[in-house]
């Protein structure tokens, strides 16, 4: 044993050693960088580092640079963790300003989010979250979860109590060919990290090959620049991931009923416009209505009896971007039982749509209608179809035509002759065009070029302006006459999704929950994305002349007999719809005329207003019932029991729990 003359220096040797080590310059260990795309469309790049702080910790740095469709974004995100990649501290800021800071010291963490801060206690397995997660934080996350046993769950560090912890799985194996190369990777679903489950592919040097991410909004992908070639092979198995993941979810809410039985004691709107029917009976069989009235049921059916209760035709989100399978629960839980996407992944749409149009399966999901996307190239474009000459245009909808979509939505970059060429074959194949009028034509011109529908008001409220006018919309104008007649002797459809545009464009001063109060009953992973959301520099009332102006010429497009129809855009999922209609009743429409937008209404602006739309012998049986009758106040569209889809009876809490919701 060493004497106390010789520990002292053996001591004094090995603090000036660790001071040695603790002076060396930080040496850089890892470095890669992503290609991060938008609808499986390029926006832009992740570029990560890690350094080596020679202290037992390490900082991984990653700075996202984004451009979607002339939105330019800067995330940086630094992250400290030690041995075990147990985390120290995550500072993330999107330019200018800070969107979170996490602070670990000993067992407490300090989080702040926006003008939320909290502090707690920290468990002994937690990671570090943010509303937005790098593909290298996310490594760093797996990369724990490995270090430590592969816990069930892990709790996520986050400015809310009410952030779940993350839920990580292995689920399968992948192999792709890359440059005749035979790669392997293990592929993982991540709950809990954004609404819906991530799908997340890692290799075997423990590094994010790609990431996958659905339901958070508009579908968004992450590719490590190695597997770049092989994107559209690693999400074919996304795509076959999320079938699995929403055979899953149905497990969670079966149908309560199906095949044949009767509705029983509710008040019947049936969405033609007449009145309402008193103790009435709907009598369903195999999927259709077989009589709606003021009548007994036959004897010996099944009833369900909804007595004091409100039955009206299901109701349709004509402007949604279906991102995930957790939609379709979300969307029936609001009594949502047919959807159109306009704008979303061929391969996962026409894939769910298959599943959900099988009669076999009890698959969750309302029926699916498709507005195929085409956009011109170059950095502004949106999806992942461009046509920059007219031969491209008309290639793509035959493409789009062949699998059955119903639409074409044409976008912003699209040049004239294109747009022509579009819509000619559009409707030579029997497809209509909506979307966005193309910034080289105004409003006029792209209805002249075969526009049949126009998503978004702003399109008709610049149309009605004088050419570079940015001014308040004068609807006794000769130009804004002249347009509200052209839109109603061309009978097009308008989209107005002026729901989005508030929740977009609100003052942060102005809680979200005033006006879209479903943000309460939201999973955490909306919530948050919601209550974030707004304009810090607007004026509140700036912000409410434009709503209030956007409410006249609604009103004004209303009054003139220009068909509406409702859409919620990226809007809170299900809730969306009902803020619409809410907006449609403020800007002076009846309840009735604002439930056939989402009705009746979209039904006809789809063709199928034959076979759906209105309660009605021999239609599709679907249908919502509510709590409470939406003819004495709009907001009572939110109060659903159940919706039935296709003659399939489900409960409506049940398939809201199924994805988070508590509704």
């Amino acid at each position: 044993m060493p004497s106390a003359k010789t520990l002292t220096p053996l001591l004094a040797l090995a603090l000036a050693s660790t001071s040695a080590r603790s002076q060396q310059k930080p040496l850089m260990v890892e470095h890669g960088v992503y290609q991060v795309h938008s609808l499986l469309h390029a926006i832009g790049t992740e570029e990560y580092t890690i350094t080596d702080l020679r202290d037992g910790r390490r900082t991984i740095t990653s700075t996202t640079t984004t451009n979607d469709r002339g939105t330019k974004r800067t995330i940086t995100a630094t992250l400290t963790y030690g041995l075990h990649f147990e985390p120290f501290s995550l500072t993330q800021q999107s330019s200018p300003a800070a969107v979170s800071e996490t602070e670990i010291k000993g067992n407490s963490a300090t989080v702040k989010e926006l003008d939320q801060t909290r502090t707690m206690a920290k468990p002994a397995i937690a990671f570090v979250g943010a509303a937005y997660m790098p593909a290298a934080v996310q490594m760093t996350l797996m990369r724990y979860y490995t270090a430590h046993h592969e816990p069930t769950r892990i709790p996520i560090l986050r400015a809310s109590p009410q952030a779940l912890p993350l839920e990580i799985k292995l689920v399968g194996n992948d192999a792709f060919q890359i440059k005749g190369q035979m790669v392997r990777l293990k592929r993982y679903t991540v709950a809990n990290l954004m609404f819906g489950r991530e799908i997340l592919w890692m290799n075997d040097s423990n590094r994010v090959a790609a990431t996958m991410t659905f339901a958070g909004g508009l579908p968004q992908e992450e590719v490590l620049d190695e597997y770049e070639s092989a994107t559209n092979s690693i999400f074919h198995s996304g795509v076959r991931q999320e079938m699995l993941d929403l055979a899953d979810i149905d497990l969670q809410a079966p149908p309560e009923a199906s095949g044949t039985y009767a509705i029983v004691g509710a008040r019947l709107i049936d969405g033609t416009g007449s009145p309402a029917i008193e103790h009435a009976t709907v009598l369903i069989k195999n999927g259709r209505i077989v009589s709606a009235g003021p009548w007994l049921p036959p004897p010996g059916v099944r009833i369900i009896h909804a007595e004091g209760k409100t039955l009206l035709p299901g109701l349709w989100e004509m402007h949604t971007h279906y991102s995930g399978v957790e939609f379709g629960p979300a969307l029936l839980a609001a009594g949502v039982t047919t959807a159109r996407d306009c704008g979303g992944e061929f391969d996962f749409l026409t894939t769910i749509r298959s599943a959900i149009d099988a009669e076999k399966n009890n698959v969750l999901g309302p029926r699916l209608l498709f507005a195929g996307l085409i956009d011109a190239g170059g950095p502004l474009a949106f999806g992942a179809f461009d046509a920059e000459t007219p031969a491209e245009g008309v290639r793509i909808v035959d493409l789009y035509a062949d699998n059955h979509f119903e639409q074409i939505k044409v976008y912003t970059q699209l040049k004239p002759d294109v747009l022509r060429a579009i819509t000619a074959e559009a409707h030579k194949r029997g497809l209509t065009v909506t979307g966005h009028v193309p910034a080289a034509v105004n409003t006029f011109q792209g209805i002249d070029d075969g526009m049949d529908q126009i998503n978004h008001l702003q399109f008709i409220t610049r149309g009605m302006r004088p050419e570079g006018d940015t001014g308040p919309v004068d609807l006794n104008s000769q130009r804004a006459k002249d347009l509200i007649a052209l839109l109603k002797a061309k009978n097009i459809v308008v989209d107005p999704t002026d729901g989005w545009g508030e929740m977009a464009g609100h003052p942060k001063s102005i809680d979200a929950a005033s006006f879209e109060p479903g943000v309460n009953a939201a999973p955490y992973t909306l919530t948050s994305k919601f209550r974030a959301m707004g304009v810090p520099a607007t004026d509140a009332s700036k912000f409410r002349a434009r709503m209030d102006e956007n409410l006249k010429v609604i009103k004004a497009l209303y009054d003139a007999g220009v068909p509406i129809i409702a859409g919620s855009d990226t809007g809170l999922i299900g809730y969306g719809l009902d803020r619409e209609l809410e907006l449609y009743v403020q800007a002076g429409m009846t309840p009735m005329a604002a439930i056939q937008t989402a009705t009746l209404n979209a039904a006809r602006a789809m063709r199928l207003d034959s076979e759906s739309g209105t309660i009605q012998p021999g239609k599709r049986a679907d249908l919502v019932l509510l709590d409470a009758n939406p003819l004495d106040n709009i907001s009572n569209i939110r109060r659903v029991d159940k919706v039935i889809t296709d003659g399939r009876m489900y409960d409506s809490k049940k398939l809201a729990r199924s994805v988070g919701f508590t509704r």
